[in-house]
């Protein structure tokens, strides 16, 4: 007998077990949670996703063509067979052929097995593993191919003699994997097969009256059923129930860190009147937004209590993020207390240093002549800065000089110390990690957590907050500030001299206009590895218009005339720094930049903006990229520059971006040509998500259910220790990626 906790290689030989491990397969749990991509019955398969170029796969289907075809370029012939598998034709190429054309032809029913390349839209494998197959009557013996053919028979009839399950062939339907050069789908199938055979009924988390009030199978059930179904029903029930697990297994954890938050000490910091915080209300030459007052509102009733808040703010580009977080962070120095800002990139956190320096003026100014009484000291820390400048604010830091710290991931070393912390505030978070954010959950005094705030520009859809951020409350911010000018967007096609020409004809009114503008690339071109630098000049697919190229060619060409800068992550910050001081004074009129700028970045005067090979960028960091400019009285102009086919999946992100200016919209769509596992990885510490089965567009319900049995069940058991099914749940779907609250706890 074997458990779900168990390595494969206590059943299967080495080699089985070392292929499972390229997949990452390392437990019998995760071998039986690793599901079929799609099922072959006899006479069809169902339906399934676009195959990725580069990818493994198996095909079974019929041959509708088989032709021997002479080469152009040399002497001989190759085989090409067309295959229809009851979803799409794929061509397979064999050379020095004579041994098996006769096997292979129109007819006949075969699998094969290879990477797959494009051809004009043409699924296509060159010189792939194959067999041909039975009908279904049973004649396994009749099975022929290639060394694959020969595994596959000899481990079916192996399975056979020794009555695990029905030979393979008679089977109703037969599950198809993903699999790898390193391990076929014939073999993850036997692999499961001995496993299933050798594996006890599982325990299950759900009671019996839980689960048939939502006709969910017995976790057991599911695991057999979703490898060894008998009809389409096994398959789709098998699904939902180890959707459900999945779900359960993130809101278990999601439950844990919310509880063990509430139970957490922090400080608590309710308004003072004569406060920071009054003074720049006061000072704000504008009303806040109803929405900022709301929010700000939901955070102040957070920091007045002892329990450590635990906010998500997200809003759209231009919403007024920043003002909302300082006037909280004010709250928080008004009470005697610390802050921290931790942004991801030195630009924007040295851009968030200069736009708090001025908005609070003199409030800022504490041991100056010129500072306001009650003035507080706002303190930069970045990786880069000079060993002198440094020793400072780390002084400022540690003495509580500083009220306000602004910084990157320098504020994670350990010789960062505060003197009081209370709130911490990270921006874009999707750029840090749990284990990162948490290192400054820590820093608080005497074991006193600090307040944490987390923001973001990039809209989450409801079903993506309650997983990957289920563990916060949620604010957003969707109402625009008064007076931000409205952005138009327009996808140029690069193949056309004509419409390029025209784009800089444009940049160049712009500039007449006194206004300035982005030129935005994919890349910067200056060095990086030989290697990737020879596969970008032998694969088309990957050339692209580097910041160097760019600025070269503007410099040179139809806007040299013009004051243009360059901007990009290896300058050196003081660099950096000078120019985009320099661009946001009116000084230069153009800068070339990777996306250094897409967020935090704030120039009023920046009202044109133009994304080169824009196909190249994910639809949310198109709509930030845009967010930079039309921030000030005049309109936002936007220009998405393609070489990406009409008809193509990329060609519809880019008119998706240019439809709308709705955020929220372009999120869902963002998340709809994304793989999920990114999104949901973002729970995890390790590489990969080893979710298969939960949809984050398509099962709000599930994840909402799931939600409220993890909450009923933690609030009673925080550790699991009466629910050990429920612990061996979560550590199998998520582990070994374990989520940071599990190592800790």
């Amino acid at each position: 007998m074997v458990s779900l906790q168990d390595s494969p290689g206590v059943l299967l030989d080495k080699k089985t077990t070392a292929g499972l491990a390229s997949l990452n397969i390392t437990t019998v749990g995760e071998l039986l949670r690793y599901p079929p991509r799609r099922y072959m019955q006899q006479g069809h398969l169902d339906q399934r996703e676009r195959l990725e170029a580069g990818e493994w796969t198996t095909v079974v289907g019929t041959i509708t063509a088989s032709q021997m075809i002479s080469m152009k370029r040399k002497h001989g012939q190759f085989l090409k067979v067309v295959v229809d598998d009851g979803h799409q034709r794929v061509e397979a190429t064999f050379f020095n052929p004579r041994a098996i054309r006769r096997a292979l032809q129109p007819g006949a029913r075969v699998m094969l097995a290879g990477k797959v390349k494009y051809f004009r839209e043409q699924v296509q494998l060159s010189h792939p593993q194959w067999a041909v197959i039975p009908d279904g009557d049973g004649d396994a013996g009749k099975v022929v191919g290639s060394a694959m053919a020969a595994e596959m028979y000899t481990a079916d009839t192996e399975l056979a003699e020794e009555g695990h399950e029905t030979a393979a062939f008679d089977r109703p339907i037969i599950p198809m994997y993903p699999a790898s050069s390193e391990i076929q789908t014939w073999t993850i199938w036997n692999a499961v097969r001995r496993v299933l055979a050798q594996l006890p009924p599982q325990p299950d988390v759900l009671d019996d009256a839980w689960r048939r009030s939502r006709g969910l199978l017995t976790a057991d059930e599911a695991l057999r059923k979703i490898h060894l179904p008998d009809t389409e029903d096994d398959i789709t029930a098998a699904r939902e129930r180890l959707k459900f697990d999945e779900a359960l297994a993130i809101q278990t954890v999601l439950a844990q860190r919310r509880i063990a938050g509430h139970r957490e000490q922090s400080v608590a910091c309710p308004p003072v009147s004569d406060g920071l915080e009054a003074k720049l209300l006061q000072r704000l030459p504008f009303e806040l937004t109803d929405g900022q007052k709301e929010v700000v509102a939901e955070i102040g009733d957070d920091l007045a209590s002892t329990a450590p808040m635990s906010r998500l703010l997200q809003g759209e580009v231009g919403s007024g993020k920043t003002l909302v977080s300082l006037l909280t962070m004010l709250r928080v120095v008004d009470n005697g207390h610390q802050c921290v800002l931790m942004a991801p990139t030195e630009v924007l956190a040295a851009q968030h240093y200069r736009t708090i320096r001025s908005m609070l003026g003199d409030l800022a100014e504490a041991g100056e002549l010129t500072a306001a009484e009650g003035a507080t000291k706002i303190a930069l820390l970045t990786g880069s800065m000079k060993t002198k400048g440094k020793r400072q604010t780390l002084l400022d830091v540690v003495t509580g000089e500083a009220g306000i710290v602004i910084g990157t991931h320098a504020l994670l070393e350990e010789k960062v110390s505060f003197f009081d912390l209370g709130m911490v505030v990270v921006d874009e978070q999707h750029r840090f990690g749990v284990e990162q954010r948490d290192v400054l959950r820590g820093r608080g005094k005497d074991g006193v957590h600090p307040h944490f705030l987390v923001m973001t520009a990039t809209p989450i859809p409801r079903t993506v907050a309650m997983t990957a951020f289920g563990d916060l409350d949620t604010s957003t911010l969707r109402e625009l500030p008064r007076g931000r000018q409205p952005i138009s967007t327009t996808v140029v096609p690069m193949g056309s001299s004509k419409w390029v020409d025209r784009v800089w004809e444009r940049a160049a009114e712009e500039i007449a206009s006194g206004r300035q503008v982005y030129v935005v690339c994919s890349r910067i071109g200056d060095d990086g590895p030989e290697e990737e630098l020879r596969k970008i000049e032998d694969d088309p697919a990957l050339r692209t218009t580097s910041v160097l190229d760019m600025f070269e060619e503007l410099s040179s060409g139809p806007l040299g005339g013009h004051s243009i800068e360059m901007l990009h992550g290896r300058m050196p910050p003081d660099e950096k720094n000078f120019v985009m001081d320099r661009f946001g004074a009116g000084d230069v009129d153009i800068v070339v930049s990777t996306t250094v700028i897409e967020v935090g970045v704030d120039v009023p005067n920046a009202t044109m903006m133009v994304i080169i090979d824009a196909d190249r960028f994910g639809v949310s960091q198109l709509h930030q990229l845009r967010g930079r400019v039309g921030r000030g009285e005049h309109a936002g102009l936007c220009l998405l520059l393609t070489t990406a086919n009409p008809v193509s999946q990329s060609m519809e992100r880019l008119k998706a971006v240019a439809g709308s200016n709705d955020g929220f919209e372009l999120a869902r769509i963002d998340l709809q040509q994304r793989r999920e596992g990114d999104v949901l990885g973002s729970l995890q510490s390790g590489g990969k998500s080893s979710l298969h089965f939960l949809s984050l567009l398509d099962d709000a319900d599930v994840i909402a259910d799931a939600r409220e049995l993890a909450e009923e069940v933690v609030s009673m058991d925080l550790p699991l220790a009466d629910h050990r099914p429920l612990a061996d749940l979560v550590d199998g779907i998520l582990a070994p990626q374990k989520v940071a609250y599990l190592d800790k706890s």
